[in-house]
Protein backbone atom coordinates (compact mmCIF):
# COMPACT_ATOMS: atom_id res chain seq x y z
CA UNK A 1 0.00 0.00 0.00
CA UNK A 2 1.41 3.44 -0.97
CA UNK A 3 1.01 6.15 1.06
CA UNK A 4 1.98 9.78 0.52
CA UNK A 5 2.15 12.90 2.77
CA UNK A 6 1.16 16.59 2.26
CA UNK A 7 0.35 19.45 4.50
CA UNK A 8 -3.77 19.50 2.60
CA UNK A 9 -5.33 17.22 0.56
CA UNK A 10 -8.18 18.81 -1.73
CA UNK A 11 -10.81 16.55 -2.74
CA UNK A 12 -11.87 17.32 -6.33
CA UNK A 13 -10.18 19.68 -8.33
CA UNK A 14 -13.56 21.31 -9.51
CA UNK A 15 -12.54 25.70 -9.71
CA UNK A 16 -13.02 26.39 -6.04
CA UNK A 17 -10.62 23.25 -5.17
CA UNK A 18 -8.11 24.63 -6.89
CA UNK A 19 -8.54 28.39 -6.35
CA UNK A 20 -8.03 26.47 -2.48
CA UNK A 21 -4.88 24.63 -3.77
CA UNK A 22 -3.68 27.93 -5.20
CA UNK A 23 -3.76 29.65 -2.37
CA UNK A 24 -2.60 27.30 0.10
CA UNK A 25 0.38 26.25 -2.32
CA UNK A 26 1.48 30.66 -2.16
CA UNK A 27 1.33 30.52 1.96
CA UNK A 28 3.79 27.53 1.47
CA UNK A 29 1.49 24.53 2.08
CA UNK A 30 2.54 20.99 0.82
CA UNK A 31 -0.97 20.95 -1.60
CA UNK A 32 -2.37 17.84 -3.58
CA UNK A 33 -5.16 18.18 -5.23
CA UNK A 34 -7.52 14.49 -6.07
CA UNK A 35 -10.01 14.55 -9.03
CA UNK A 36 -11.83 11.62 -10.14
CA UNK A 37 -12.13 12.70 -14.07
CA UNK A 38 -9.00 12.82 -16.53
CA UNK A 39 -9.42 16.64 -16.48
CA UNK A 40 -9.17 19.38 -13.88
CA UNK A 41 -12.70 22.07 -13.55
CA UNK A 42 -15.15 20.10 -12.29
CA UNK A 43 -18.37 21.51 -13.77
CA UNK A 44 -16.26 24.48 -15.13
CA UNK A 45 -14.50 22.36 -18.48
CA UNK A 46 -14.30 22.70 -22.01
CA UNK A 47 -13.97 19.42 -23.94
CA UNK A 48 -14.54 18.39 -27.56
CA UNK A 49 -17.29 15.79 -27.98
CA UNK A 50 -17.38 15.94 -31.54
CA UNK A 51 -13.76 16.23 -33.74
CA UNK A 52 -13.10 19.97 -34.09
CA UNK A 53 -15.85 21.66 -31.88
CA UNK A 54 -15.14 22.86 -28.41
CA UNK A 55 -17.68 23.01 -25.89
CA UNK A 56 -18.19 24.06 -21.66
CA UNK A 57 -19.72 21.03 -21.06
CA UNK A 58 -21.56 22.38 -18.12
CA UNK A 59 -21.04 26.05 -16.53
CA UNK A 60 -20.90 28.63 -19.84
CA UNK A 61 -20.56 31.85 -19.10
CA UNK A 62 -18.78 33.86 -16.50
CA UNK A 63 -19.37 36.96 -14.49
CA UNK A 64 -19.27 35.94 -10.79
CA UNK A 65 -16.18 34.91 -10.70
CA UNK A 66 -13.65 36.80 -8.16
CA UNK A 67 -11.92 39.16 -9.73
CA UNK A 68 -9.54 39.82 -6.76
CA UNK A 69 -8.56 35.90 -7.42
CA UNK A 70 -8.15 36.75 -10.50
CA UNK A 71 -5.37 39.25 -9.85
CA UNK A 72 -3.97 37.26 -6.69
CA UNK A 73 -3.27 34.76 -8.83
CA UNK A 74 -2.26 36.27 -12.13
CA UNK A 75 -4.61 34.37 -14.25
CA UNK A 76 -4.02 35.96 -17.22
CA UNK A 77 -0.73 34.74 -17.61
CA UNK A 78 -2.03 31.68 -17.64
CA UNK A 79 -4.60 32.38 -20.91
CA UNK A 80 -7.43 33.42 -19.23
CA UNK A 81 -9.47 36.05 -21.22
CA UNK A 82 -13.45 37.00 -21.04
CA UNK A 83 -14.52 37.91 -24.27
CA UNK A 84 -17.23 40.40 -23.57
CA UNK A 85 -20.99 40.24 -25.75
CA UNK A 86 -22.65 43.20 -27.05
CA UNK A 87 -25.38 42.93 -26.87
CA UNK A 88 -25.43 40.73 -23.91
CA UNK A 89 -28.80 39.20 -24.50
CA UNK A 90 -31.95 38.85 -27.25
CA UNK A 91 -35.27 37.59 -26.73
CA UNK A 92 -37.27 36.89 -29.74
CA UNK A 93 -40.68 37.06 -29.68
CA UNK A 94 -43.24 35.26 -32.50
CA UNK A 95 -44.13 38.38 -33.98
CA UNK A 96 -41.00 38.76 -35.06
CA UNK A 97 -39.93 41.51 -33.05
CA UNK A 98 -37.22 41.05 -30.55
CA UNK A 99 -35.38 42.87 -27.13
CA UNK A 100 -31.54 43.37 -27.16
CA UNK A 101 -29.83 44.38 -24.03
CA UNK A 102 -26.51 45.48 -23.26
CA UNK A 103 -23.83 47.06 -21.40
CA UNK A 104 -24.56 50.72 -23.59
CA UNK A 105 -27.38 52.57 -21.25
CA UNK A 106 -28.62 54.22 -23.96
CA UNK A 107 -28.68 51.63 -25.81
CA UNK A 108 -30.48 49.72 -24.07
CA UNK A 109 -33.22 52.39 -23.36
CA UNK A 110 -33.65 52.73 -26.75
CA UNK A 111 -34.81 48.94 -27.28
CA UNK A 112 -37.07 48.95 -24.33
CA UNK A 113 -38.93 51.94 -25.50
CA UNK A 114 -40.16 49.57 -28.46
CA UNK A 115 -42.11 47.70 -25.88
CA UNK A 116 -42.47 50.23 -23.20
CA UNK A 117 -41.57 53.99 -22.87
CA UNK A 118 -41.67 53.43 -18.94
CA UNK A 119 -39.90 50.86 -18.73
CA UNK A 120 -37.19 52.38 -20.75
CA UNK A 121 -37.21 55.65 -18.24
CA UNK A 122 -37.51 53.15 -15.36
CA UNK A 123 -34.87 50.61 -16.46
CA UNK A 124 -31.40 52.54 -15.32
CA UNK A 125 -33.30 53.07 -11.77
CA UNK A 126 -33.89 49.33 -11.49
CA UNK A 127 -30.12 48.82 -12.65
CA UNK A 128 -29.15 51.59 -10.25
CA UNK A 129 -30.65 49.69 -7.22
CA UNK A 130 -29.69 46.30 -7.74
CA UNK A 131 -26.30 47.54 -8.35
CA UNK A 132 -26.47 49.64 -4.76
CA UNK A 133 -27.60 46.56 -2.75
CA UNK A 134 -24.86 44.03 -4.63
CA UNK A 135 -22.24 46.67 -4.28
CA UNK A 136 -23.00 46.41 -0.45
CA UNK A 137 -23.74 42.89 -0.14
CA UNK A 138 -20.31 41.98 -2.05
CA UNK A 139 -18.02 42.02 1.03
CA UNK A 140 -19.72 39.77 2.79
CA UNK A 141 -19.29 36.99 0.76
CA UNK A 142 -15.98 37.29 1.17
CA UNK A 143 -16.24 36.48 4.67
CA UNK A 144 -17.74 33.95 6.99
CA UNK A 145 -21.47 35.38 7.98
CA UNK A 146 -21.81 35.60 11.99
CA UNK A 147 -23.57 33.10 13.48
CA UNK A 148 -25.87 34.43 15.95
CA UNK A 149 -28.70 32.47 16.30
CA UNK A 150 -29.13 31.32 19.85
CA UNK A 151 -30.21 28.02 18.71
CA UNK A 152 -26.56 27.32 17.00
CA UNK A 153 -24.58 26.63 20.02
CA UNK A 154 -26.57 23.57 20.20
CA UNK A 155 -25.16 22.08 17.21
CA UNK A 156 -21.44 23.69 17.74
CA UNK A 157 -19.84 25.03 20.36
CA UNK A 158 -18.41 28.31 20.20
CA UNK A 159 -15.47 29.98 21.37
CA UNK A 160 -14.54 33.24 22.67
CA UNK A 161 -12.72 34.01 19.98
CA UNK A 162 -15.43 32.87 17.50
CA UNK A 163 -18.54 34.98 19.76
CA UNK A 164 -16.12 37.68 19.33
CA UNK A 165 -15.60 37.47 15.64
CA UNK A 166 -19.24 36.99 14.87
CA UNK A 167 -19.91 40.00 16.39
CA UNK A 168 -17.43 41.98 14.04
CA UNK A 169 -18.92 40.63 11.40
CA UNK A 170 -22.23 41.44 11.82
CA UNK A 171 -20.83 45.10 13.17
CA UNK A 172 -19.56 45.27 9.95
CA UNK A 173 -22.39 44.00 7.66
CA UNK A 174 -25.00 46.56 9.61
CA UNK A 175 -22.37 49.44 8.88
CA UNK A 176 -22.00 47.94 4.63
CA UNK A 177 -25.96 48.07 4.70
CA UNK A 178 -26.43 51.46 6.77
CA UNK A 179 -26.08 53.51 3.35
CA UNK A 180 -28.71 51.81 1.93
CA UNK A 181 -31.33 52.75 4.78
CA UNK A 182 -33.71 55.18 2.77
CA UNK A 183 -34.26 52.20 -0.13
CA UNK A 184 -34.56 49.66 2.76
CA UNK A 185 -38.10 48.55 1.80
CA UNK A 186 -36.73 47.78 -1.20
CA UNK A 187 -33.42 46.05 -0.22
CA UNK A 188 -35.49 43.58 2.00
CA UNK A 189 -38.08 42.85 -0.72
CA UNK A 190 -34.73 41.66 -2.72
CA UNK A 191 -33.63 39.39 -0.20
CA UNK A 192 -36.48 38.06 0.94
CA UNK A 193 -39.47 38.54 -2.14
CA UNK A 194 -40.46 36.92 -4.97
CA UNK A 195 -39.00 38.09 -8.14
CA UNK A 196 -42.42 38.37 -9.66
CA UNK A 197 -43.64 40.66 -7.57
CA UNK A 198 -40.75 42.81 -7.81
CA UNK A 199 -40.54 42.66 -11.64
CA UNK A 200 -44.83 43.27 -11.76
CA UNK A 201 -44.25 46.68 -9.63
CA UNK A 202 -41.03 47.94 -11.76
CA UNK A 203 -42.53 47.29 -15.36
CA UNK A 204 -45.29 46.97 -17.86
CA UNK A 205 -43.52 45.09 -21.16
CA UNK A 206 -43.85 40.98 -20.62
CA UNK A 207 -40.62 41.26 -22.91
CA UNK A 208 -38.50 42.65 -20.40
CA UNK A 209 -39.76 40.79 -17.49
CA UNK A 210 -39.13 37.72 -18.65
CA UNK A 211 -35.92 38.73 -20.19
CA UNK A 212 -34.59 39.91 -16.52
CA UNK A 213 -36.57 36.76 -14.47
CA UNK A 214 -34.33 33.93 -15.90
CA UNK A 215 -31.95 34.94 -13.81
CA UNK A 216 -34.24 34.04 -10.86
CA UNK A 217 -34.57 30.72 -11.73
CA UNK A 218 -31.74 29.31 -13.69
CA UNK A 219 -30.13 26.42 -12.15
CA UNK A 220 -33.30 26.78 -9.68
CA UNK A 221 -36.36 24.33 -8.86
CA UNK A 222 -38.07 27.40 -8.15
CA UNK A 223 -41.25 29.49 -9.28
CA UNK A 224 -40.17 33.23 -10.27
CA UNK A 225 -43.07 33.66 -7.73
CA UNK A 226 -41.50 32.01 -4.66
CA UNK A 227 -40.25 34.15 -1.37
CA UNK A 228 -36.26 34.27 -1.54
CA UNK A 229 -36.14 33.95 -5.94
CA UNK A 230 -35.38 37.89 -5.82
CA UNK A 231 -32.30 36.96 -4.20
CA UNK A 232 -31.11 34.71 -7.07
CA UNK A 233 -31.64 37.42 -9.26
CA UNK A 234 -29.76 39.90 -6.85
CA UNK A 235 -26.90 37.19 -6.60
CA UNK A 236 -26.45 36.77 -10.44
CA UNK A 237 -25.83 40.93 -10.61
CA UNK A 238 -22.73 40.66 -8.21
CA UNK A 239 -20.02 39.91 -10.54
CA UNK A 240 -18.25 42.45 -13.17
CA UNK A 241 -16.11 39.44 -14.37
CA UNK A 242 -17.84 40.01 -17.96
CA UNK A 243 -16.43 43.71 -18.20
CA UNK A 244 -20.11 45.31 -16.24
CA UNK A 245 -21.78 44.72 -13.13
CA UNK A 246 -24.55 41.89 -14.26
CA UNK A 247 -23.21 41.86 -18.00
CA UNK A 248 -21.81 38.18 -18.22
CA UNK A 249 -19.17 36.84 -20.48
CA UNK A 250 -17.66 34.16 -22.64
CA UNK A 251 -14.12 32.73 -21.79
CA UNK A 252 -11.76 32.52 -24.61
CA UNK A 253 -11.24 28.92 -25.13
CA UNK A 254 -14.08 27.95 -23.05
CA UNK A 255 -14.91 27.99 -19.20
CA UNK A 256 -12.35 25.07 -18.86
CA UNK A 257 -9.34 27.88 -19.96
CA UNK A 258 -10.57 29.33 -16.70
CA UNK A 259 -9.74 26.02 -14.99
CA UNK A 260 -6.72 25.29 -16.38
CA UNK A 261 -5.53 28.90 -15.76
CA UNK A 262 -6.05 27.98 -11.67
CA UNK A 263 -4.53 24.74 -12.51
CA UNK A 264 -1.71 26.32 -13.55
CA UNK A 265 -0.90 29.07 -10.57
CA UNK A 266 -1.90 25.75 -8.37
CA UNK A 267 1.02 24.29 -10.03
CA UNK A 268 3.36 27.15 -10.21
CA UNK A 269 2.99 27.91 -6.81
CA UNK A 270 4.24 23.92 -5.93
CA UNK A 271 0.73 22.12 -5.68
CA UNK A 272 0.17 18.84 -7.18
CA UNK A 273 -2.31 17.67 -9.33
CA UNK A 274 -3.70 14.40 -9.44
CA UNK A 275 -6.08 13.46 -12.45
CA UNK A 276 -7.95 10.28 -12.65
CA UNK A 277 -7.43 9.62 -8.78
CA UNK A 278 -11.46 8.94 -7.59
CA UNK A 279 -11.18 9.24 -3.13
CA UNK A 280 -13.04 6.86 -1.51
CA UNK A 281 -12.86 7.60 1.78
CA UNK A 282 -11.88 10.11 3.87
CA UNK A 283 -9.46 8.76 7.01
CA UNK A 284 -10.79 10.48 10.19
CA UNK A 285 -9.66 9.24 14.17
CA UNK A 286 -10.25 10.77 17.23
CA UNK A 287 -8.31 13.82 16.90
CA UNK A 288 -9.83 14.66 13.49
CA UNK A 289 -9.03 14.17 9.82
CA UNK A 290 -5.99 11.83 9.20
CA UNK A 291 -6.27 11.89 4.94
CA UNK A 292 -7.57 9.96 2.41
CA UNK A 293 -7.66 6.86 0.52
CA UNK A 294 -7.88 7.02 -3.19
CA UNK A 295 -9.38 3.90 -5.21
CA UNK A 296 -5.87 2.85 -6.31
CA UNK A 297 -5.14 1.96 -2.06
CA UNK A 298 -3.06 4.82 -1.81
CA UNK A 299 -3.17 6.55 1.49
CA UNK A 300 -2.26 10.67 1.41
CA UNK A 301 -1.65 11.30 4.87
CA UNK A 302 -2.41 15.26 5.64
CA UNK A 303 -3.51 16.95 8.69
CA UNK A 304 -6.16 19.06 6.55
CA UNK A 305 -8.58 17.73 4.08
CA UNK A 306 -10.70 20.61 2.16
CA UNK A 307 -13.96 18.63 0.31
CA UNK A 308 -14.53 20.47 -2.98
CA UNK A 309 -17.79 17.76 -3.23
CA UNK A 310 -21.02 19.30 -1.88
CA UNK A 311 -22.55 18.68 1.23
CA UNK A 312 -24.04 15.19 0.88
CA UNK A 313 -20.97 13.68 -1.31
CA UNK A 314 -18.14 14.65 1.55
CA UNK A 315 -20.92 13.90 4.68
CA UNK A 316 -23.08 11.06 3.34
CA UNK A 317 -20.86 9.29 1.06
CA UNK A 318 -16.87 9.68 1.63
CA UNK A 319 -17.03 9.42 5.62
CA UNK A 320 -18.80 6.84 8.17
CA UNK A 321 -21.74 8.22 9.93
CA UNK A 322 -19.83 7.59 13.12
CA UNK A 323 -17.39 10.17 12.62
CA UNK A 324 -20.16 12.53 12.87
CA UNK A 325 -23.12 13.94 15.49
CA UNK A 326 -26.25 12.39 14.63
CA UNK A 327 -27.24 16.41 14.94
CA UNK A 328 -25.23 17.65 12.10
CA UNK A 329 -26.11 14.24 10.08
CA UNK A 330 -30.10 15.43 10.70
CA UNK A 331 -28.88 18.62 9.02
CA UNK A 332 -26.92 17.44 6.08
CA UNK A 333 -29.69 15.87 5.28
CA UNK A 334 -32.51 18.66 5.41
CA UNK A 335 -30.01 20.28 2.47
CA UNK A 336 -31.69 20.76 -0.57
CA UNK A 337 -30.46 19.64 -3.64
CA UNK A 338 -33.65 20.39 -5.78
CA UNK A 339 -32.80 20.37 -9.34
CA UNK A 340 -34.61 21.39 -12.98
CA UNK A 341 -31.47 22.23 -15.55
CA UNK A 342 -31.20 20.38 -18.01
CA UNK A 343 -27.87 20.81 -20.62
CA UNK A 344 -27.85 20.59 -24.22
CA UNK A 345 -24.67 21.18 -26.47
CA UNK A 346 -25.10 21.31 -30.30
CA UNK A 347 -22.43 21.61 -33.17
CA UNK A 348 -24.25 23.76 -35.73
CA UNK A 349 -24.10 23.52 -39.37
CA UNK A 350 -24.87 27.08 -39.99
CA UNK A 351 -26.34 29.96 -37.44
CA UNK A 352 -30.04 30.10 -36.73
CA UNK A 353 -32.11 32.85 -38.39
CA UNK A 354 -34.31 34.37 -36.46
CA UNK A 355 -37.83 36.08 -37.91
CA UNK A 356 -37.69 39.44 -38.79
CA UNK A 357 -33.73 39.91 -38.62
CA UNK A 358 -32.01 40.88 -41.61
CA UNK A 359 -30.21 37.61 -42.92
CA UNK A 360 -26.26 37.71 -42.18
CA UNK A 361 -26.46 40.11 -38.90
CA UNK A 362 -25.26 38.02 -36.62
CA UNK A 363 -25.46 40.90 -33.97
CA UNK A 364 -28.57 39.01 -31.65
CA UNK A 365 -26.18 36.22 -31.48
CA UNK A 366 -23.70 37.18 -29.15
CA UNK A 367 -24.89 37.15 -26.12
CA UNK A 368 -27.75 34.72 -24.45
CA UNK A 369 -30.80 34.22 -26.57
CA UNK A 370 -34.14 34.05 -23.82
CA UNK A 371 -36.49 31.77 -25.53
CA UNK A 372 -39.74 31.82 -23.17
CA UNK A 373 -41.21 35.72 -23.83
CA UNK A 374 -43.76 36.03 -20.66
CA UNK A 375 -43.80 35.72 -17.12
CA UNK A 376 -46.77 33.64 -17.48
CA UNK A 377 -44.63 31.26 -19.76
CA UNK A 378 -41.93 31.32 -16.92
CA UNK A 379 -44.76 30.09 -14.41
CA UNK A 380 -46.85 27.51 -16.71
CA UNK A 381 -43.26 25.61 -17.02
CA UNK A 382 -42.50 25.68 -13.33
CA UNK A 383 -46.25 24.19 -12.98
CA UNK A 384 -45.23 21.16 -15.68
CA UNK A 385 -42.45 20.39 -13.37
CA UNK A 386 -44.20 20.60 -10.10
CA UNK A 387 -46.55 17.56 -11.30
CA UNK A 388 -43.20 15.61 -11.98
CA UNK A 389 -42.77 15.88 -15.53
CA UNK A 390 -40.26 18.27 -18.09
CA UNK A 391 -42.12 21.25 -19.53
CA UNK A 392 -44.39 21.37 -22.14
CA UNK A 393 -42.79 24.58 -23.40
CA UNK A 394 -39.03 24.85 -21.46
CA UNK A 395 -37.73 27.98 -20.54
CA UNK A 396 -34.39 28.16 -22.74
CA UNK A 397 -30.87 30.16 -22.40
CA UNK A 398 -29.46 29.55 -25.92
CA UNK A 399 -25.80 30.54 -26.20
CA UNK A 400 -23.74 30.48 -29.29
CA UNK A 401 -20.20 31.22 -28.34
CA UNK A 402 -18.37 30.67 -31.43
CA UNK A 403 -20.02 34.09 -32.88
CA UNK A 404 -17.30 35.68 -30.52
CA UNK A 405 -14.75 33.00 -30.29
CA UNK A 406 -14.55 31.33 -33.51
CA UNK A 407 -12.17 28.69 -32.63
CA UNK A 408 -14.50 26.59 -30.92
CA UNK A 409 -15.89 25.04 -34.38
CA UNK A 410 -14.24 24.41 -37.52
CA UNK A 411 -14.66 27.32 -40.23
CA UNK A 412 -18.00 27.89 -41.42
CA UNK A 413 -19.69 26.10 -38.28
CA UNK A 414 -21.21 26.76 -34.74
CA UNK A 415 -21.06 25.58 -31.11
CA UNK A 416 -23.70 26.06 -29.11
CA UNK A 417 -25.00 25.66 -25.76
CA UNK A 418 -29.23 25.64 -23.89
CA UNK A 419 -29.64 25.68 -20.68
CA UNK A 420 -32.60 24.72 -19.90
CA UNK A 421 -35.43 24.67 -17.74
CA UNK A 422 -37.83 22.91 -15.79
CA UNK A 423 -36.38 19.26 -16.33
CA UNK A 424 -37.47 17.70 -12.66
CA UNK A 425 -34.37 15.44 -11.31
CA UNK A 426 -37.44 12.94 -10.43
CA UNK A 427 -39.88 12.28 -12.99
CA UNK A 428 -43.04 11.21 -12.08
CA UNK A 429 -43.95 8.79 -14.52
CA UNK A 430 -40.95 7.86 -16.99
CA UNK A 431 -37.17 8.18 -16.70
CA UNK A 432 -34.53 10.51 -17.95
CA UNK A 433 -32.98 7.74 -19.84
CA UNK A 434 -36.51 7.09 -21.68
CA UNK A 435 -37.04 10.31 -22.11
CA UNK A 436 -34.05 12.30 -22.71
CA UNK A 437 -33.70 12.17 -26.36
CA UNK A 438 -37.42 13.26 -26.83
CA UNK A 439 -37.13 16.25 -24.11
CA UNK A 440 -34.50 17.57 -26.39
CA UNK A 441 -36.39 17.69 -29.16
CA UNK A 442 -39.28 19.81 -27.48
CA UNK A 443 -36.26 21.90 -26.79
CA UNK A 444 -35.08 22.81 -30.27
CA UNK A 445 -38.51 22.64 -31.58
CA UNK A 446 -39.32 25.74 -29.15
CA UNK A 447 -35.87 27.09 -30.83
CA UNK A 448 -37.09 26.45 -34.16
CA UNK A 449 -40.34 28.43 -33.59
CA UNK A 450 -38.76 31.29 -33.92
CA UNK A 451 -35.70 30.46 -36.05
CA UNK A 452 -36.94 28.21 -38.59
CA UNK A 453 -33.58 27.20 -39.88
CA UNK A 454 -32.14 25.85 -36.52
CA UNK A 455 -33.48 21.91 -36.12
CA UNK A 456 -31.71 21.26 -39.62
CA UNK A 457 -28.61 22.95 -38.80
CA UNK A 458 -27.86 20.31 -35.75
CA UNK A 459 -25.43 18.51 -36.74
CA UNK A 460 -24.24 16.69 -32.98
CA UNK A 461 -26.12 17.07 -29.57
CA UNK A 462 -25.13 16.34 -26.41
CA UNK A 463 -27.90 16.21 -23.85
CA UNK A 464 -27.62 16.22 -19.78
CA UNK A 465 -30.35 15.63 -18.17
CA UNK A 466 -29.65 16.10 -14.35
CA UNK A 467 -29.31 12.27 -13.32
CA UNK A 468 -26.24 12.77 -16.19
CA UNK A 469 -25.27 16.35 -14.56
CA UNK A 470 -24.81 13.95 -11.68
CA UNK A 471 -22.93 10.94 -12.78
CA UNK A 472 -20.54 12.80 -14.67
CA UNK A 473 -19.71 15.53 -12.31
CA UNK A 474 -20.95 14.19 -8.92
CA UNK A 475 -23.70 16.92 -7.93
CA UNK A 476 -26.35 15.35 -6.21
CA UNK A 477 -29.72 15.88 -7.36
CA UNK A 478 -27.77 17.67 -10.43
CA UNK A 479 -27.62 20.44 -8.70
CA UNK A 480 -25.29 22.86 -10.02
CA UNK A 481 -25.25 24.95 -7.46
CA UNK A 482 -23.96 21.97 -4.49
CA UNK A 483 -27.58 22.63 -2.74
CA UNK A 484 -30.48 25.25 -4.10
CA UNK A 485 -29.84 28.99 -3.64
CA UNK A 486 -32.89 29.32 -1.59
CA UNK A 487 -33.62 31.33 1.48
CA UNK A 488 -32.93 28.97 4.45
CA UNK A 489 -29.54 27.65 2.60
CA UNK A 490 -27.53 31.14 2.56
CA UNK A 491 -25.35 33.40 4.38
CA UNK A 492 -25.10 31.72 8.01
CA UNK A 493 -27.57 28.81 7.35
CA UNK A 494 -24.93 27.15 3.99
CA UNK A 495 -24.37 24.43 4.25
CA UNK A 496 -25.95 23.82 7.94
CA UNK A 497 -26.55 26.28 10.70
CA UNK A 498 -23.29 26.56 12.71
CA UNK A 499 -21.23 25.75 10.25
CA UNK A 500 -20.83 28.17 7.72
CA UNK A 501 -16.89 29.32 7.85
CA UNK A 502 -16.00 26.28 6.20
CA UNK A 503 -15.28 24.30 8.65
CA UNK A 504 -16.74 20.77 9.91
CA UNK A 505 -17.26 19.06 13.25
CA UNK A 506 -14.56 17.05 12.26
CA UNK A 507 -10.64 18.85 13.07
CA UNK A 508 -9.11 19.56 9.84
CA UNK A 509 -12.01 18.91 7.81
CA UNK A 510 -12.97 21.63 5.48
CA UNK A 511 -16.09 22.41 2.56
CA UNK A 512 -14.56 24.84 -0.02
CA UNK A 513 -17.25 24.35 -2.39
CA UNK A 514 -20.40 25.79 -3.81
CA UNK A 515 -21.86 23.77 -1.06
CA UNK A 516 -20.40 26.41 1.29
CA UNK A 517 -20.99 30.18 1.78
CA UNK A 518 -21.57 32.30 -0.55
CA UNK A 519 -22.80 29.19 -2.43
CA UNK A 520 -23.15 28.27 -6.28
CA UNK A 521 -21.93 30.14 -9.49
CA UNK A 522 -18.22 30.26 -11.18
CA UNK A 523 -17.13 32.30 -8.49
CA UNK A 524 -14.21 31.09 -7.32
CA UNK A 525 -14.84 32.85 -3.45
CA UNK A 526 -15.58 29.78 -1.67
CA UNK A 527 -12.02 27.94 -2.40
CA UNK A 528 -10.64 31.51 -1.34
CA UNK A 529 -12.64 31.90 1.80
CA UNK A 530 -11.38 28.35 2.65
CA UNK A 531 -7.94 28.61 1.89
CA UNK A 532 -7.89 31.62 4.38
CA UNK A 533 -10.06 29.79 7.18
CA UNK A 534 -7.33 26.54 6.86
CA UNK A 535 -4.22 28.86 6.81
CA UNK A 536 -5.72 30.89 9.85
CA UNK A 537 -6.06 27.62 11.88
CA UNK A 538 -2.50 26.70 10.95
CA UNK A 539 -2.69 22.81 11.13
CA UNK A 540 -0.21 21.57 9.27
Amino acid sequence: MKERRHDAIIVGGGHNGLTCAAYLARAGWSVAVLERRPLVGGACVTEEPWPGYRVSTAAYVVSLFNRAIERDLQLENYGYRVLRRAPSSFTPLPDDRGLLLGPDPRFNREQIARFSRRDAERFPEYEALLARVAERLEPALEVPPPDLFPGVTTVRRKSLGKRLADGRRALGLWRALQPLGPDFGEVSELLLGSARTILDRWFESDILKATLATDAIIGSFQSISAPGSAYVLLHHVMGTAGGSRGVWGYVQGGMGALSRALAGAAEDAGAAIHCDTLVEEILVDERGVRGVRSDDGTIWTAPVVASNADPHVTFRRLLPDSALPDTFLRAVDRIDYSSASLKINLALAELPRFHGWPEGDTTPLRGTIHIGPSLDDIEAAYADALLGRPSQHPIIELTIPSTVDPDLAPPGRHVASMFVQYAPYALRDASWDAVREDFADRCIAEVTRLAPNFADAVLHRQVLAPVDLERLFGLTGGNIFHGAMSLHQLFHLRPVPGWSDHRTPIAGLYLCGAGAHPGGGVMGTPGRNAAYAIIADGRR
